[in-house]
């Protein structure tokens, strides 16, 4: 796989991000077009997608980029080849916050997330903020379920097959105490842990990787946490 990947622990279509948004911009293959995919937001009601969908639009129209909104809201929007067929020539599709795991459910094995691999080997790019960045793990947290339990982590969409994505790390203890020490507690040594903090940012390629942001990335391999900040860079194979 050749594409590359903008991985945002929140702040999505805020200026902070113009930067990550051209590091990949300046690397991907397609005709230019961004299209924004609010699909983890659908479970709140169509205003708020909608809200995100508008959020999306502004911010790389100010920045004179060609975007588009995707209108999938579920499996069966996902499902259409109109949609898919639209992914073909794009050079980044951007999916925005809300609950990795219904944005996980909606499009495994469907024919846009066909596409979306399709695009990635040929070079596009993948920007995920928050939800759109946790779904890509072995598991996808439910951010609906009211309690540290199994029900919390549902299957994710296993592009990255041994990591477990944190978004907001900075801040999963204000919203929910506790739930830090619950993941470093539920994510197998064998596997990789990775926070990313509010406003920060990890792109790259799926092996090299350099951060953006206020904040720092977070890793766990084993019983080994590394920090890395602003214009650090890293090997980080998630791929594989």
């Amino acid at each position: 796989m050749s594409g590359w990947f903008g991985l945002l622990g929140s702040g999505e279509f805020q200026p902070w991000s113009h930067d990550v948004d051209s590091w990949l911009l300046e690397r991907v293959t397609g005709d230019g077009r961004v299209l924004v995919v609010p699909t983890a937001a659908a479970p709140e009601g169509d205003e708020i997608f909608s809200e995100w969908a508008t959020a999306g639009l502004r911010h790389f129209s100010e920045a004179g980029v060609p975007v588009e909104v995707l209108e999938v809201r579920d499996r069966t929007d996902a499902g259409d080849a109109a949609m898919a067929d639209r992914v073909q020539t794009a050079s980044i599709v951007y999916f925005s916050g809300g609950n990795p795991a219904y944005l996980a459910a909606s499009l495994r094995s469907t024919a846009l997330w066909r596409a979306i691999l399709d695009g990635l080997d040929r070079g596009m790019g993948y920007i995920g903020c928050s939800a759109g960045m946790a779904a890509l793990g072995r598991k996808a947290p439910d951010s609906s379920a009211d309690t540290f339990s199994v029900e919390l982590w549902q299957q994710g969409l296993e592009l990255f097959p041994r990591a477990w994505l944190g978004p907001h790390w900075d801040m999963l203890d204000r919203f929910a105490p506790g739930l830090v020490e619950h993941m470093t507690r539920t994510v197998p040594p064998d596997d990789l842990l990775v926070g990313v903090d509010e406003q920060t940012a990890i792109v790259g390629d799926g092996e090299q990787w350099q951060v953006f942001g206020r904040g720092g990335v977070h890793l766990r391999a084993g019983d080994e946490w590394q920090r890395h900040g602003h214009s650090d860079s890293l090997t980080l194979s998630l791929l594989t």
